[in-house]
């Protein structure tokens, strides 16, 4: 087995220089990280990260910075002139940033439904089965924020998602018969939502192109491809257009290997009347 590679560093010195710019014109205009959270949509914390260098200004809050610290746009002109490599975290909080804004998007699941189509208890459901477990008011917490995520696929100009799942997800019975059969029932309302697609990966497909797990391919508000991969206890965000070529070579494939959208809502059809 050959080793695993190393995660690649968490920041970078682009991302430290902008994060340090941040600070300069956050002190200059008299205000604290606590006070310039109170008057934008970033939290005290993530501006501390990104001042630190730790995390990733996004283009949003560049702007709103800016507007607030009159910088004349110089922090949003330094995220867009970062290189790609530089320009995008590498960590899921900032995954579902783009997320929210993203254009279009693809995803494969084979280990549970993805976030987007589950229903609360299904959610809920999952973050109970973590380990090391998870105190009752952190699986309410983050079952509140899955659930608000979904916004994006009921929003006025809803994005265009694909989703591809293994068969054993919808054939699973994770969180028991009654929220499973919840779950089937929203997911074939799910795919009658206008943008949707929903295929089923069957389980009796001798050679598929989903063999190294799960990944989201995306298209950012500003165009760019992205995508996005998890593991046991990582998660990276990819911008190397290499990558993400592959793997969205990947998803067109699954996609062929799967049943089509028709196909799928029959399954999901017969799966809840032997419920």
């Amino acid at each position: 087995m050959q080793p695993r590679k190393k995660p690649r560093n968490r920041h970078s010195a682009a991302m430290e220089v902008i994060g340090a710019q941040l600070a300069m014109f956050r002190i200059n205009a008299g205000l604290t990280q606590r006070a310039l959270g109170e008057r934008t949509t970033a939290s005290e914390e993530t501006i501390a990260s990104i001042e630190q260098g730790r995390r990733a200004l996004m283009p949003h809050l560049a702007s709103e910075f800016d507007q607030l610290l009159r910088t004349g746009g110089a922090l949003a002109t330094g995220v867009e002139k970062l290189p790609p490599k530089d320009k995008y975290p590498i960590w899921a909080e900032d995954f579902i940033a783009y997320e929210q804004q993203a254009l279009a998007l693809s995803w494969f699941e084979y280990g549970v439904l993805p976030g987007l189509l589950q229903t609360e208890d299904y959610a809920r459901a999952t973050f109970r089965s973590k380990i090391p477990l998870l105190d009752e008011e952190t699986v309410e917490r983050r079952v509140a924020g899955r659930l608000e995520r979904q916004q994006i696929l009921h929003r006025d100009k809803p994005l265009i998602a694909s989703f591809v799942i293994s068969e054993a997800i919808v054939a699973g019975n994770l969180g028991g018969r009654e929220v499973m059969r919840a779950q089937l029932s929203h997911l074939r309302s799910c795919a009658d939502l206008n943008g949707v697609s929903i295929q089923v990966l069957p389980l009796s497909r001798e050679h598929h192109a989903g063999l190294d797990g799960q990944f989201v391919v995306l298209e950012t508000a500003d165009h760019q491809h992205l995508a996005y991969t998890e593991a046991q206890r990582s998660s990276e965000l990819i911008s190397d257009p290499d990558e993400v070529s592959i793997l969205a070579q990947k998803y067109g494939m699954l996609r062929m290997q799967a049943l089509n959208a028709e196909e799928t809502v029959g399954l999901l059809e017969r799966l809840l009347g032997e419920r």
